[in-house]
């Protein structure tokens, strides 16, 4: 698929135990549905074209060449799926020697035999008794007239998708202290699969999601789980079918217990590939493993093609991956957030011993959540919140609204409020450097923005105080601060923060505040169009300039930033997840002119970004210097631009930002 997506499929077919003919009929019908519905990559349970519950029938030679038949039927239907590749579990015997093991099909060939190592033999099960532990080494065997690799240590390469290497484990494998599947990945394994037979007890479903997506994670890779279920036998045990797609630690898709599904998931190999690469404890056979073990590198590659389709994603996309949907899961983050916040500056107060903290209250959101992580900050202190010193600025744009909310907010939480007017100061720096305060130009802005931080500062200096930032990570991204103005503080709190997680940890706090007062000041806040309020209001007395209708919405801006900082996602790509995420929200010309202006101020205002001061790290992505983005000032954004254009080519957009 393009873009580095891949569609995979677990599938549990209804089997009759020791029924070779019906089975194999199963598994074709759902390898020719599966391909039907654009899947690369199928994966069946372990011993599906048998049972996995045959026991000693597993001894008969009857049921094991009636196997290799369902096999050989199995890979003569693979010709017409061009490009599938299906992982499907059988007894098979070797030099005397029985074996359980994955065979992968593809385009009419067998590929190879992936035998299973770790053979329980305890409480239910009883493998060994049967079957001999797989060996690593690769072997050669005749099958049906050709010669076909047996051995676990086998990657399956993709000729025309080179991020796409399988590799494959059976069941039992992944239970074990070292799985296969951990040395398969340090050898280059992005997709592991797991023909799997895994009863169902009390409790075993939640074990399985945690052992299986753990693996993807610890792994950064995805992996795609198969499992038996309805049709084994149920003399002693139950199986449920139970089967999950995962990446990097999330469940991209999961059946339910006792439906024998076929669930289908789209998998993200350039992410993984972005993730892998900026993780240098992430290491490699040739790396830390290879000097330890001579034999890290004895792995058979096994090439096969596969068909890079441009299809409609089933994959899912949250238009605001900065903040969860389940309102327990977002509630606990504000919280966590909150704490990172909150002792990032007590830390930072108590080692300077600041016991002032000096910050500009505008009546907006950052201000508002600022000033909340101070008093915490503070509290936690055990200094008077008298020594918080909220300092309100009014100028030509300022509003009854934001300053009422302003004052009133400093007030409720006990803090000190200090009024300063600087609309004279910045008329006579008009009249010193010669500019027309009827000209609303960036010098008439910014002179405002400056003015503000040199009151800030000298107040600090004053008092010995610290002054805390209230800029965000968003206006951060988009460079939407005023240089050497509010751009600059002692420690901003806030610069990790998102403006779309901003306004869930204001909501946060005013729901758990305990004060109607309080609260009704904070939802207030909430409701007032976010702005810099740098111009005139509007003859009504309301904001007149709104910072999303100049940059954009900040919902977004966000996305773009998510996907692009945290696995360096290229234009084309990000437009067409953000089409999806924001389906029946913003048209695609409207998705379009944002995502070029967030791209230019990105690269544009990367100077700025280049001397923030210090502020907490509280999520994967961040843009501090000194951390997550170490980017050049004057790196080009022609690439990223010249993207953009094709875009605009491709769709006839008119709308050049």
């Amino acid at each position: 698929m393009k873009h580095g997506y891949i569609r995979v499929a677990a599938a549990t077919p209804l089997i009759r135990v020791a029924d070779c003919r019906y089975n194999t009929d199963r598994i074709i019908e759902i390898m020719t549905q599966a391909y039907d519905k654009k899947a690369k990559v199928v994966v069946f349970p372990e011993l599906c074209i048998t049972g996995y519950t045959c026991n000693d029938l597993f001894l008969h030679e009857i049921l094991l060449t009636a196997a290799l038949e369902g096999l050989k039927r199995i890979i003569r239907h693979s010709a017409a799926l061009k490009g599938m590749i299906s992982f499907v579990g059988l007894p098979y015997e070797y030099s005397g020697k029985l074996y359980n093991v994955a065979a992968a099909v593809c385009d009419g060939k067998l590929l190879g035999f992936v035998p299973k190592r770790s053979l329980p033999n305890y409480g239910e099960f009883y493998e060994r008794r049967q079957f001999t532990p797989g060996f690593d080494k690769c072997v050669n065997v005749d099958f049906d007239g050709y010669s076909v690799p047996l051995g676990a240590k086998m990657l399956f390469t993709c000729v025309n998708m080179p991020q796409l290497v399988i590799g494959a484990e059976i069941c039992e494998d992944l239970w074990t202290p070292q799985p296969p599947s951990s040395e398969l990945a340090m050898n280059g394994a992005t997709l592991l699969v797991n023909c799997s037979a895994s009863n169902e007890t009390v409790g075993k479903k939640k074990y399985r999601q945690q052992l299986v997506s753990g693996q993807s994670a610890r792994l950064v890779s995805a992996y795609v789980y198969a499992s038996s279920g309805e049709g084994e036998s149920t003399q002693d045990l139950v199986f449920g079918g139970h089967n999950l797609i995962c990446e990097n630690g999330n469940i991209l898709a999961e059946s339910q217990l006792f439906e024998n599904e076929t669930i289908y998931a789209d998998i993200d190999l350039d992410r993984l590939r972005s993730e892998r690469a900026k993780m240098t404890t992430f290491v490699s056979a040739s790396e830390e493993y290879g000097k330890h073990n001579e034999h890290a590198f004895d792995y058979t590659h096994v090439p096969f093609t596969t068909d890079i389709e441009d299809i409609e994603l089933i994959r899912k996309f949250d238009k605001s991956p900065f903040v969860p949907q389940d309102k327990i899961k977002r509630n606990e983050r504000c919280e966590d957030i909150l704490n990172i916040q909150t002792y990032g500056l007590k830390k930072r107060l108590s080692h300077t011993g600041c016991k002032s903290a000096v910050l500009g209250i505008s009546g907006g959101l950052d201000s508002t959540l600022a000033l909340l992580v101070t008093v915490r900050a503070f509290d936690l202190l055990s200094y008077d919140r008298k020594f918080i010193i909220c300092v309100t600025m009014p100028c030509f744009g300022t509003t009854d609204r934001t300053y009422n909310n302003a004052c009133e907010l400093t007030k409720m939480l006990g803090c000190t409020l200090r009024e300063i007017n600087i609309k004279e100061s910045v008329k006579i720096h008009f009249k010193d450097i010669g500019h027309d305060e009827n000209i609303h130009d960036v010098t008439y802005e910014n002179s405002q923005a400056r003015e503000r931080t040199q009151i800030l500062m000298d107040i600090a200096n004053q008092t010995n105080g610290m002054v805390i930032g209230t800029g965000d990570m968003s206006e951060l991204a988009l460079g939407w601060a005023t240089y050497n103005g509010d751009h600059m503080s002692m420690y901003g709190v806030n610069s990790s923060v998102p403006k779309t997680l901003v306004r869930h940890l204001v909501k946060y706090y005013a729901d758990i505040c305990g004060d109607k007062k309080l609260s009704d000041i904070l939802e207030d806040i909430l409701d007032t169009p976010v702005s810099p309020e740098l111009l005139p209001p509007q003859q009504d007395g309301t904001i007149a300039q709104k910072t999303e209708d100049l940059v954009g919405p900040y919902e977004l801006h966000d996305f773009f930033m998510y996907h692009m900082l945290r696995f360096g996602v290229r234009p084309e790509k990000l437009f067409r997840m953000a089409k999806l995420a924001f389906d029946g929200i913003y048209d695609e010309a409207v998705i379009y002119k944002w995502q070029r202006t967030f791209t230019w101020r990105f690269f544009s205002q990367q100077f700025k970004r280049s001397c923030l001061p210090d502020g907490p790290k509280v999520g994967s992505v961040a843009v501090s210097p000194r951390g997550d983005l170490r980017m050049p000032s004057d790196a080009c954004a022609d690439l990223w631009m010249h993207e953009l254009d094709e875009i605009k080519e491709k769709y006839k957009f008119d709308t050049i930002i």
